[in-house]
Parts: C-alpha cells; structure tokens; sequence
C-alpha cells in the first residue's frame, strides 16, 4: 500500500484540509510555497494518464472548493500534477498540488534555454 492510500485511509496522520467521500486535501509535508496543499483521490490512481475522466472532473469541483476553503481562488494558485517518473512524480498515486499564499516564480526556468530541449 502506498503512503498516499495509508493516508487515505486513515492509517497515518495528516493535516487535513478537507475530505469527502472520494478525496482528501491536506498540507504538504515539504511544502514549496506559503501554501502547499496536497489533493489525491481515495482510491490508489497511479498516475494522471490512468485516471478517469469522470474522476478527473469530480476532482476538478474538489480542488476548486479547497482554493475557496484556503482562501487563493481569489489572489491565484498554481496546480501541478507531476505525470510518470520523468516528470518528477516521486509518489505513485495521483496528486495535484496547489501552491499559493504569494507571488510564484518559475525559478527552475528562468536560466533554461528552450533550444536544448529541441
């Protein structure tokens, strides 16, 4: 069982922020940003590309009632789903991750020549 599932299903702690039938929001361990919420569904989805799009939408109302709840749908937040290994994602099961609370930069950007990627 991965650390996300023993999370949702209540075997480890967490901050939680909020949580329904279907997914749980709580506060990032490592957090990135002011704000650094961590929202996955209940049941174990590996990754974005295996997730349903009927899941994916009742996510999107999810998410968008944890933004209200903490208080950056206003002032703007960035969400990032990493997708597979060689996108970063260091957990196996789906997770987005709203970061807010200030302005946001692109550091990791910011010196990349995109002709290196080409």
């Amino acid at each position: 069982m991965c650390i996300f599932c023993k999370i949702a299903s209540g075997e480890m702690n967490t901050n939680k922020i909020l949580e329904d039938e279907s997914f749980l929001a709580f506060h990032d361990v490592n957090p990135k940003a002011p704000v650094h919420i961590l929202v996955i569904p209940k049941t174990h989805i590996e990754k974005f590309d295996d997730t349903p799009p009927e899941v994916m939408a009742q996510m999107t109302t999810f998410i968008k009632k944890v933004a209200n709840l903490i208080g950056v749908d206003k002032s703007g937040y960035r969400l990032i789903t990493n997708n597979g290994e060689d996108a970063g994602q260091e957990v196996a099961h789906l997770h987005f991750h709203i970061l807010g609370g200030t302005k946001l930069s692109w550091q990791h950007l910011q010196d990349t020549n995109s002709k290196e990627f080409i």
